[in-house]
């Protein structure tokens, strides 16, 4: 199957890019070096796979992303609790052996070793393993990626490529952790990404209206500590029926080694299901540190 696909942006050292910003200027999103990426293929695509450690991979053709495999969970709970779409193939759900158990009852743990964090969603979400990568590409080159990632809905919107000919699917809402280490500060690199991964996922064209947050000082219930900011892309061009508005939500914190990260959680705006504000924030006051071996 094709990898991830979609448009050549200007690549910079580590640390936070530039937003998006409007037609006719350049738009540079930022790649964390260290984080390696195998991005082929001229379809726009996204690769869903597991980091440098040889593991296994699955890419789906799409503008958006799809999940690494399906779940065979229950559903239930708040928000995406009584969905199960996409996630019925019968497969193991990789959260399957978790030992971070969930606060909120109910709900499912995402676990990231990598960025040291752990952060729950609601039952209805379907949860990869904590080793898997997903990304997005344009032209054919990684613009963006992170790790440990969740999704609402994962298939919710199918559609066909009329030039490749390749069903592609894509999910609701996603969230998941990246570096953010060489940011000048947290603030900058939580209202950055915020705007990186709205142009990535939702207007890489840059048909809509950018706005976002002013940054602000974030404690999560659970001790993560930072900065956290949000942004919302408006009045994005109907490309296809899969085509939509879009916010993001992002905590940039230090994490238990001293390094800095940044956790994001994308979704669709103004769809059916759309995943409210108020359970996103409850999603992010989940945060909580993770030991190294956890």
């Amino acid at each position: 199957m094709p990898t991830q696909a979609w448009g050549s942006p200007a690549v910079q050292p580590p640390g936070a890019p530039e937003p998006p910003r409007k037609k006719n200027r350049t738009t540079v999103i930022a790649v964390v070096a260290a984080v390696a990426v195998v991005a082929a293929a001229a379809v726009t695509a996204v690769l869903v796979t597991n980091n440098d450690d040889g593991g296994k991979k699955e890419a789906k053709g799409g503008k958006k992303p799809s999940a690494a495999a399906s779940s065979s969970s229950p559903a239930q709970g708040d928000e995406g609790g009584d969905d199960t779409s996409g996630d019925s193939s019968g497969e193991d759900n990789p959260r399957a052996g978790q030992t971070v158990e969930p606060v909120i009852p109910g709900w499912k743990t995402v676990t990231n070793p990598k960025r040291h964090n752990a952060f729950d969603v609601p039952a209805g979400w379907y949860v990869a393993s904590p080793d898997t990568m997903s990304s997005y590409s344009k032209d054919g080159k990684p613009i963006i990626s992170m790790t440990g990632p969740a999704y609402y809905k994962r298939d919710r919107c199918t559609v066909k490529d009329k030039k490749t000919g390749f069903t592609t699917s894509s999910p609701l809402a996603g969230a998941g952790t990246k570096g953010a280490q060489g940011a000048k500060t947290q603030a900058q690199a939580a209202k950055t990404e915020a705007l990186n991964w709205l142009y990535a996922v939702f207007d890489q064209d840059e048909t809509g209206d950018f706005k976002s947050t002013t940054p602000k000082k974030f404690t999560s219930e659970y001790g993560v500590k930072g900065y956290s900011s949000s942004a919302t892309v408006t009045g994005v061009k109907k490309t296809d029926k899969c085509s939509s508005d879009g916010k993001a939500f992002t905590v940039t914190y230090t994490d238990v080694n001293g390094d800095w990260a940044t956790w994001v959680l994308y979704s669709a705006k103004g769809v059916k299901d759309e995943i409210s504000d108020e359970t996103i924030k409850k999603i992010m006051n989940t945060l909580r540190p993770l030991k190294s071996g956890s």
